[in-house]
């Protein structure tokens, strides 16, 4: 006998990327920035544990919205924080869609959507990309009480057209989530569209860019009302109060920022160089990771080798993505260990 919901019981929860135990590992398989947090987060939160640790955080996360609003250009009411990105989606999910509505997608993407949909029972409508992962005609032209779409899109990291982003939300009956976890990575964003549409919410991430993966910190920014009403669906304390400090301090070190997202940059074209000069094909990428498509031998052979050296990439056994590789850009020197195994394993070394 089962007790849930028919919804839950037939859906499969989502799979995050694996989490090795033990030293000596590699990691690029989650998209964590390879680079340590500011400074000024880390002196932030020695300051910060003591007593007051008894005491709930501020229930709106003020303070982060405060500091959103000074670096982005918006006002504070028109954000809401949430236990990272993926807090702020599902919220978004449980305020806009109901059961037997539609939510509308691309496939491939980030695939907590699709479950985010079936908690909600909704109708989850995915509609494919062109083979070189851009989008069809087709997304343009759908009735849907939810949309998300993830801009620059994993696993390829292209960056739709702000052009198709602003007649994507001009299309939509209903609210347009434009998931921008990877944009500080991207020579361009859709911010500017919340001030244009008031169906359109810019979710962020501190995890990429700030390297705050472990504090779990994300952010909203949509028209005012939509921050009303999202607020009335979060928990009450969402956000620790560790992480409300972390997160402030980080977003004010915009010049660390800064700097640690040009040498992200930097790397992925090193990794994208090295990569076309092994005949292996790489798709554009504007976020921290890039998809590349192995010449040799199939992708899940060398995922598999990969991972037998210790080195952690991500393989999606799906139709669309199972001939590739999404590599996070790792730090220069795993970058180079990366170029070298890949080296050895498509020379026959080592096997």
């Amino acid at each position: 006998m089962s007790y849930f919901r028919e919804n839950i019981e037939r859906m499969e929860g989502y799979s995050p990327g694996f989490q090795p135990k033990g030293e000596g590992w590699i990691k690029l398989n989650t998209n964590e920035n390879p680079f340590p947090p500011s400074p000024k987060v880390l002196e932030a939160l020695r300051q910060a544990i003591d007593g007051r640790l008894r005491l709930y955080p501020s229930s709106g996360a003020d303070r982060v919205r405060e500091t959103i609003g000074r670096v982005y250009g918006v006002d504070k009411e028109c954000v809401i924080v949430g236990n990272g990105c993926d807090e702020v989606l599902s919220i978004a999910a449980r305020a806009f869609l109901g059961e037997g509505q539609v939510l509308l997608m691309t496939r491939p993407t980030y695939t907590l959507y699709r479950v985010l949909g079936q908690i909600q029972g909704a109708k989850v409508l995915e509609i494919p990309l062109n083979d070189d992962f851009t989008l069809q005609e087709e997304l343009f032209s759908q009735n849907a009480q939810l949309t998300f779409i993830s801009n620059p899109n994993p696993p390829s990291g292209i960056l739709y057209a702000k052009a198709d982003m602003k007649r994507l939300c001009e299309g939509s009956a209903g609210v347009v989530v434009i998931d921008e976890a990877y944009a500080d990575f991207a020579e361009g964003n859709c911010l500017d569209l919340v001030g244009q549409h008031d169906n359109v919410v810019i979710a962020r991430s501190l995890s990429k860019t700030l390297s705050l993966a472990g504090l779990r910190v994300g952010f909203g920014i949509a028209d005012r009302e939509l921050i009303r009403g999202m607020m009335k669906v979060k928990d009450s304390y969402n956000v620790s109060s560790l992480s409300q400090v972390g997160a402030a301090a980080a977003l004010e070190d915009v010049d660390y920022t800064l700097e640690k997202v040009r040498e992200v940059c930097r790397e992925r074209e090193v990794l994208t160089e090295g990569l076309w000069a092994l005949g292996w094909k790489v798709f554009p990428s504007q976020a921290n990771f890039v998809f590349t498509l192995p010449a040799e031998l199939p992708a899940s052979e060398i995922y598999e080798e990969l991972f037998r050296r210790k080195i952690l990439v991500r393989y999606f056994d799906t139709p669309e993505t199972k001939d590739g590789l999404r590599i996070t850009i790792g730090s220069p020197e795993e970058n180079r260990r990366v170029l070298e195994a890949v080296r050895a394993i498509i020379g026959g070394k080592e096997r």
